[in-house]
């Protein structure tokens, strides 16, 4: 059999293990240190923009403290994008709230300002006025920031920007993750830069990022003794980690160069693919990363369809995936609220992510090249 292609793996850029060591070295293996205090100096740098940022263990973690810090306590709702990974809606069911889910848009799949402020409404119209809105910048896409943030302040709710999948994405030159009052980022294994676990929270304040790490060391009390008035969690980055995140930082514009070229690689391939549409930015205001870039097969114009392609792939040992499964199809938000049409379910049954690392090689390439032909050219 071939060689497996995967959908988005690691990629080391040479001088991870240099901080690694270094920590090693320096004996300085638990949370906090060095490593963590230069990760989170590198990341507020590339941000370029005046933030705060504090590095911990997950993006769920960070998503966790953003929603904590928002206020937000059982009984509460908060608004989430339903086109998403688990992760985004997970922490508001730790926080004892209900998530109400909204819509995609077409242009760029991410939350449609539309079905957001028609939520919003008819939450406030019941009495469940949304304690914050959670949005998602889908496979590194911005999403309508211009918009939804309007929508946002005019009904004072807060934004939390899920920027897991969008480091290095900007909306009109800003970078993804600094819109909203708090932004998340992870750095899991599959991201586009990777401390094999981990995540950030971007604050606007010294306050707000000061709450987050006590929150993230069990929010100890300043006392010789272990004393605690607040419920704390283990969600702060170790120093080895974050040595690993360094290392990643060196080359994440080379990632996001990489990750682009993918996507203009599938451009090329499915230009003259009938019934195939790359999913690519809608105007020059958007710059994505292209994480993971996608497809959306019309089977009504290919004859195949999004699972005809994906299963072929397998059998050639190419991983590819179907699109998020929104979280209002999702049995365990079966109850929640959501506001919309389909535009979400259709993405989800027609659209398919395709091999998009940045360490992919030309021989892989062309093994994409060749099946995805072969498929369509039946």
């Amino acid at each position: 059999m071939n060689t497996k292609i995967w959908l988005s793996s690691p990629h080391m850029g040479g001088n991870e293990q240099k901080y690694v060591n270094e920590a090693f070295d320096a004996n300085w293996v638990a949370p906090l240190g060095p490593n963590v205090d230069g990760f989170e100096k590198d990341l507020e740098s590339f941000l370029n923009t005046d933030v705060k940022v504090a590095a911990l263990s997950a993006g769920t973690a960070a998503l966790h403290l953003a929603l904590i810090e928002c206020g937000v306590v059982y009984g509460d709702e908060v608004i989430c994008q339903s086109m998403t990974f688990s992760a985004s809606a997970n922490p508001i069911a730790y926080c004892g709230a209900t998530p109400v889910f909204v819509d995609s848009e077409k242009d760029t799949w991410n939350m449609c300002p539309v079905a957001l402020e028609e939520a919003v409404k008819d939450r406030i119209a019941k009495g469940k006025e949304p304690k914050a809105i959670i949005v998602v910048h889908l496979y590194g896409m911005p999403a309508k920031m211009n918009e939804i943030t309007a929508i946002a302040e005019k009904y004072k709710i807060p934004i939390i920007e899920d920027a897991a999948e969008a480091l290095g994405s900007t909306y009109k030159d800003k970078a993804c993750g600094t819109f909203g009052r708090f932004g998340v980022l992870s750095f899991n294994g599959n991201k586009i830069i990777t401390t094999s676990g981990g995540g950030a929270l971007v604050c606007h304040t010294q306050e707000d990022k000061d709450k987050a790490v006590f929150l993230s060391t069990q929010a100890r009390d300043n006392a010789p003794h272990y004393q605690h008035s607040h419920i704390g969690y283990n969600y702060r980055m170790s120093n080895i980690v974050a040595g690993i995140g360094r290392g990643q930082m060196e080359v994440l514009a080379n990632r996001v160069e990489a990750r682009r070229s993918m996507n203009k690689f599938y451009q090329d391939l499915f230009a003259d693919i009938e019934g195939v549409t790359v999913f690519v930015e809608p105007s020059t205001d958007y710059y994505s990363n292209h994480w993971l870039s996608a497809i959306i097969v019309d089977a009504t114009i290919t004859g195949k369809t999004r699972e005809d392609l994906r299963l072929a792939l397998l059998e050639d040992n190419i991983e590819s995936r179907p699109l998020w499964k929104p979280m209002h199809m999702q049995p365990v938000f079966a109850d929640a609220p959501y506001y919309g049409s389909d535009i979400a379910e259709k993405l989800f049954d027609n659209g398919l992510c395709l091999p998009s690392g940045s360490n992919l090689t030309n021989e892989e390439r062309e093994r994409i090249a060749k099946k995805i032909k072969q498929v369509f050219s039946k």
